[in-house]
């Protein structure tokens, strides 16, 4: 069990086509894009914001942990490509999406799931452990939204109580890392499955209102938190 949280891959020749990675990029650029024209932004910021919100988790990946050469989105013009699409996407149709916002949040909770299982990916190539793999995968997953959030002076949604939805990223991301290092699955079909799960468990949350609560000091008389 030790070796296995410290080598992570058994089999290190899997492949996770690149669609998964672009289409992320897209659907979180998109949430970027309306994010800023609900702030009333011009062409310059609204680029800026889908810009960031959609590649802001593969910089602080790629820039920070993997540290390995030029960062993805200056090798492959598909990248920037996602984002001029979503800017495009939101400006033509975000005034009929702004009506539905669980449109949004679908989009939101497929970008979530797909950008983890990149992250973890990238990151079990390149020889790290399991849960540094992990780690990797929700920051790449939420780095986004934190910058997103940082730039227009708001407090990140990562760090407040709330619906779950950094929860769903981990539970994503483990089950890819746990697929990806212990089984023979195809990596393609596990991400599926990794993205699904995200998915569900995000749609869940919304759906039922599963939060997460503040963490209270803990009471030495009472043996537990003090009631709020």
């Amino acid at each position: 069990m030790i070796e296995f949280f410290k080598q992570g891959l058994l089999h290190r020749d899997f492949y996770l086509p690149p669609t998964f990675d672009i289409g992320a990029v897209f659907f979180f650029a998109l949430t970027g894009t309306l994010a800023a024209m609900r702030r009333g932004y011009d062409v310059v910021g609204l680029f800026a914001m889908a810009l960031l919100t959609g590649l802001g988790g593969a910089l602080i990946r790629d820039g920070l942990f993997l540290q390995s050469g030029p960062p993805a989105l200056t090798k492959d013009w598909r990248f920037l490509g996602a984002v001029i699409a979503a800017c495009v996407a939101g400006w033509v149709v975000g005034r009929p999406l702004e009506r539905y916002q669980r449109i949004i949040a679908v989009l939101d909770a497929i970008g979530l799931g797909a950008y983890g299982v990149v992250g973890v990916q990238k990151s079990l190539a390149a020889g790290l452990s399991v849960p540094a793999a992990v780690l990797v995968g929700v920051i790449n997953a939420c780095g986004g939204g934190l910058l997103r959030d940082v730039i227009t002076r708001e407090e990140p949604l990562v760090m407040k109580p709330g619906q779950f939805y950094v929860v769903a990223a981990v539970m994503g991301c483990t089950l890819f890392a746990l697929f990806s290092a212990r089984t023979t699955i195809p990596s393609p079909l596990a991400a599926a499955v990794a993205i699904a799960l995200t998915f569900a468990v995000r749609m869940l949350a919304i759906v039922f209102n599963w939060r997460t609560a503040p963490v209270q000091p803990w009471s030495f008389e009472t043996g537990k938190p003090p009631d709020r």
